[in-house]
């Protein structure tokens, strides 16, 4: 848990250096980034074993194309939504991300869902419909990156349960750094500078080493938790995303901001608490079914030593 949180606070303040670099780079470049700052962490992933070549040479190339390709939407649509709206907004709309992974899911895998998994995703629909306001409040070009950086993360989502026979695990982090460096780095060509300031280039350094850091503490979490476990710590991304709004940007926010954040948080903790009941039940299950075999095979053991 203490690793997910410092993932997720990694991603936020990764994310308000993407905003403070608004106006003085591409957003592709600063996507850009990302990719190149993100091979600091593969010496902390590779295993003795392992060549650094296998970042290209995965078991499953389909996926592992799809997923290249999520990951540089996401991230190219991230930075520009970022941008253009404030913190709290654009986290919001990729809070979305679940819808999308329970439909896909329910489409591309064929998952049964539950109920209670519909209700905290139309729960968490209807917190973002809060902090928005469609019809009261104008949308923008940021709005809808941000809702595209939801769906494309979705994706990778997705095409990673379907690569989840791939064993090398350079071969699932490289996806993530050849998206950004090929896409981004082509669609920056022509309008790529160079940083004007020393503060840009700190800027552009905290975006890509942080966002790094926050994919290696997420890799070092899962490893050590269950997933359910390690994604509840997601919404204190909401939290850092208020906070530097607030003291970094000066943007302020109204109580109906607020009313939606407090939704999309509980439809958050409902969807934990539901996979936390289910776990538990099937725990217990599994623990009657041992009591039940230890005292069958007691009652062998002396009807063999009786007779």
């Amino acid at each position: 848990m203490a690793l997910a949180l410092g993932a997720y606070a990694s991603f936020s303040i990764s994310d308000a250096f993407s905003k403070l670099l608004a106006g003085q780079l591409d957003p592709f470049e600063v996507a850009f980034s990302g990719g190149v700052f993100g091979f600091l962490i593969l010496p902390f992933i590779r295993k003795p074993h392992e060549s650094y070549l296998d970042v290209f040479r995965p078991k499953k190339k389909a996926m592992w194309v799809l997923r290249a390709a999520c990951v540089f939407v996401a991230t190219a649509a991230s930075v520009e939504a970022f941008m253009l709206l404030s913190m709290p907004e654009a986290l919001s709309l990729m809070f979305l991300m679940p819808l999308f992974v329970t439909i896909l899911s329910v489409v591309l895998l064929k998952e049964k869902v539950t109920l209670w998994a519909w209700l905290a995703v139309v729960l968490g629909f209807i917190g973002v419909l809060i902090v928005l306001r469609p019809g009261v409040r104008p949308l923008n070009m940021g709005h809808l990156c941000a809702l595209v950086a939801a769906f494309a993360n979705a994706g990778s989502v997705i095409a990673y349960r379907l690569a989840d026979k791939e064993t090398v695990r350079l071969s699932l982090f490289g996806s993530s750094l050849i998206g950004p460096l090929v896409g981004n780095g082509l669609l920056m060509g022509l309008h790529a500078t160079w940083p004007a300031t020393i503060t840009a280039w700190v800027y552009l350094f905290g975006y890509g080493f942080l966002a790094a850091l926050g994919q290696l503490l997420m890799m070092l979490a899962t490893a050590r938790a269950p997933a359910n476990r390690v994604a509840l710590p997601q919404y204190t991304q909401m939290v850092w995303g208020v906070v530097l709004s607030y003291v970094v940007f000066h943007q302020p926010l109204d109580g109906w901001t607020f009313v939606g954040i407090f939704v999309l948080t509980a439809s958050g903790m409902l969807n934990w608490i539901r996979q936390r009941i289910r776990y538990e039940h099937m725990a217990m299950k599994e623990r009657l079914e041992r009591k039940k075999a230890r005292k069958a095979a007691k009652w062998q053991a002396s009807q063999a030593q009786k007779t």
